[in-house]
């Protein structure tokens, strides 16, 4: 019942926003009391929490197994851009805003978890299309994975970024091509101008 709580609440979370969604609200649509919630974790931001985690974890293991599979850096990030977007539901609800907002010790130590794994993970990507000749060799790439990083992570303040102008897919995929431009060699920019057109015409 414990995981069918964090699946139901991860749900609507993602769907309908961490303030907007009461434990009222997910007992109601499981059929079960608030009571039966309350046994298993004690009060809603524990529960936030508990989804917030999980899914960072899911999250987590999908892209490793998405870097483990990949032919080449620029696919591996266009692939996890679309396996984050659509674990996200492409963040209809602005989740990262309202959890910034009304929980933001959790987003602070989610923030912090992102940051560990990303950059590692963005360094080793980095670092292999340099290998391969689709980055350039001069690319500092401790710099280049932290300002990777610091980007995706801004693209999501809707003060800067307001969602009645910029959808979230149009700003991850604006923000990705802005990223790869500035460090493709020849060879990978015309990798990338692949991945644009087909993007295009889906």
């Amino acid at each position: 019942m414990k995981d069918k709580i964090l699946n139901k609440a991860g749900d609507m979370f993602l769907s309908l926003g961490f303030k907007s969604v009461t434990m009222d609200d997910i007992a109601h649509e499981m059929g079960i009391s608030k009571k039966t919630i309350y046994t298993h974790y004690k009060n809603k931001t524990q529960l936030v929490e508990a989804v917030t985690f999980s899914l960072f974890d899911t999250i987590c293991d999908g892209i490793d197994d998405i870097c483990d599979a990949s032919n080449n850096p620029i696919e591996e990030l266009y692939d996890i851009k679309m396996f984050v977007m659509n674990h996200l539901k492409n963040e209809k609800a602005s989740p990262w805003h309202q959890l910034k907002k009304y929980y933001p010790q959790i987003h602070d130590i989610l923030r912090l978890k992102q940051f560990e794994v990303m950059h590692e993970s963005v360094q080793e990507s980095l670092q292999k299309g340099v290998e391969t000749g689709l980055f350039r060799q001069s690319i500092d790439v401790g710099f280049i994975s932290r300002m990777y990083f610091n980007g995706m992570t801004g693209i999501k303040d809707e003060t800067i970024f307001p969602r009645n102008e910029f959808s979230s897919d149009y700003l991850m995929e604006s923000y990705l091509e802005y990223h790869l431009r500035a460090i493709v060699t020849e060879k990978g920019l015309e990798i990338l101008n692949q991945f644009i057109n087909v993007n295009q015409s889906l």
